[in-house]
């Protein structure tokens, strides 16, 4: 059931509201900006009808911060509003309002409304989805981690907590298509992406296809060390998909691994931390291939082999 989320500072129109479209959606009420704004940040919502005039940060103002939001600018508002003139109307629309409904609202309008800017919300995330998924693996592709990347960043950085980055190549990726040509290859990196998301299952886990043979993840909450080892088990479990190679250059398709954990600060940059995995991958690769090599903020390494 999609979720909508209401915010009114009058107890009588938001449940109003709420009688129209509990029958059909999943509702909570924010009875102040403030508290609407926390409960839009928790993410979740297919649309969010806002009063106009409250107390304190009233709903132009809201309206505002919630477009400033990375995981709140794509979710349609409908203003609810006595003021009718065109003015304010225009004020709503430039702010990134979807619609208008004014006050006094009739049930039937309320519900048309809200019905087609869901519709027109679930087919923007659909398509959005599919611009954003690999089509060969079915995961991420390079465009959502560039989005995602940001989202998980500032979470890390707001919270202070660990966070992991990671770069994975197909070894000897080249060789393998010339021998065994690219629908294998296709293959491979299909079989690679499946054991690497198999095993970031956490929901803060994410792994993309950064790019042909390469794949980018991150994940929050684990210590250097911890990364390292829980690295080192995608890894194994990559070689022991026991895929034959080219028997010129290897036994088996195996991956290296380069990856960083650090603690996150305003002061700190993700793209800087993603080329410090990107040189860890290439260390990978330059030590013999098939392991991972990983650091923390210091850059103090862990070896694998």
């Amino acid at each position: 059931m999609e979720k909508v989320l209401i915010v009114d500072d009058s107890p009588t129109q938001a449940t109003q509201l709420k009688l129209i479209l509990d029958a059909d959606y999943d509702i909570t009420i924010a009875q102040t900006a403030e508290e609407g704004l926390s409960y839009a940040s928790s993410g979740g919502f297919s649309l969010i009808l806002l009063d106009v005039v409250m107390p304190g940060m009233d709903g132009f103002t809201l309206l505002k911060k919630l477009q400033e939001e990375i995981i709140t600018q794509s979710v349609p508002v409908i203003l609810i509003t006595s003021l009718s003139d065109i003015k304010h109307e225009q004020l709503g629309l430039m702010l990134g309002a979807v619609d208008y409904i004014s006050k006094p609202f009739h049930p039937l309008i309320v519900k048309a409304r809200v019905n087609t800017h869901i519709k027109l919300y679930r087919y923007r995330k659909q398509v959005e989805h599919q611009s954003m998924t690999d089509q060969l693996t079915g995961i991420a592709n390079r465009r959502q981690h560039d989005c995602y990347s940001v989202i998980k960043w500032n979470e890390a950085t707001r919270l202070q907590v660990p966070f992991s980055v990671c770069m994975f190549d197909i070894d000897y990726f080249k060789s393998y298509n010339d021998t065994f040509g690219h629908p294998a290859g296709d293959k491979v990196i299909s079989g690679v992406a499946k054991v690497i998301s198999s095993h970031l299952q956490r929901s803060t886990d994410f792994v993309a296809r950064y790019g042909g043979e390469e794949f980018v993840a991150f994940f929050l909450g684990d210590n250097a060390s911890r990364a390292f080892n829980y690295l080192k088990k995608i890894r194994k479990a990559v070689e022991g998909l026991r895929i034959p190679h080219d028997p010129s250059v290897a036994q088996w398709v195996t991956v290296s691994v380069g990856g960083i954990t650090l603690i996150p600060q305003r002061e700190n940059s993700y793209e800087v931390y993603l080329k410090i995995a990107d040189t860890m991958l290439y260390d990978a690769k330059k030590f013999g291939r098939n392991r991972v090599i990983w650091a923390n903020e210091k850059m103090e390494q862990w070896f694998e082999k």
